[in-house]
């Protein structure tokens, strides 16, 4: 890929624990031994895309970054297999990714952000301009698109574009990079919503709206 004139390569990364003898441990280690395999052997930017189930998420990609990760992508879709109880038989299935699957990939980007001088890319869950902003502001370099591209064809991502341009605008932004980062969790002055506390705020938050709909 870098002889035929690639200017960056992403790593896309896949590994299945399934041998109880294999520890975390292992498999991060794995890992890190694949991407400094990679890095040593090109000249242009590694970019490495995780699943989101490791234990330690900003210690491991410290470690990639020492490794000579350039950059990671949060986080790669993994497509699980489905029974059909007929035929008894495991088959592959295949669905497109929905918005709501971008909140994990916020919160790790945001937490992440401002701590490593690698580049951060989130992919998964991005379907409309107000994505690509989110995506930004937790602190993204850049965001990827493509279950909402076959949804709504190739055409979609003018109308994103225009979107986008179009909130920039009507707030006074000259340009994107200027919102990079600012609901990160350290440019928000509340560090809750990132840790446990979110997790009383959110359960109070329903029971309140409950309360006042039964009024």
């Amino acid at each position: 890929m870098e002889e035929a004139g690639a200017d960056a390569i992403e790593l896309n990364t896949y590994a299945l624990a399934t041998d109880k003898s294999q520890t975390s441990a292992v498999m991060e280690d794995q890992l890190l031994e694949l991407v400094t395999a990679v890095t040593g052997a090109v000249k242009v930017p590694v970019s490495v895309k995780l699943s989101q189930w490791f234990t330690s998420l900003p210690n491991l990609v410290s470690r990639l970054e020492e490794a000579g990760a350039r950059g990671v992508v949060l986080f790669n879709r993994f497509y699980q297999p489905d029974f059909d109880i007929e035929t008894l038989e495991v088959r592959p299935t295949l669905h497109f990714s929905t918005p709501s699957e971008l909140l994990p990939r916020l919160h790790w980007v945001a937490i992440l952000y401002g701590h490593l001088d690698l580049d951060l890319a989130i992919t998964g869950g991005v379907h409309s301009a107000e994505d690509v902003l989110k995506g930004i502001m937790a602190g993204a370099g850049v965001t990827m698109m493509a279950s909402a591209l076959h949804i709504h064809g190739i055409e979609h991502i003018k109308r994103v574009l225009d979107d986008v341009r179009y909130w920039l605008e009507k707030r006074e932004y000259t340009s994107l990079w200027e919102t990079r980062g600012c609901l990160s969790r350290r440019s928000v002055p509340d560090t809750s919503a990132f840790d446990r506390g979110n997790y009383i705020k959110t359960l109070s938050s329903y029971s309140l709206r409950q309360t006042m709909g039964a009024f």
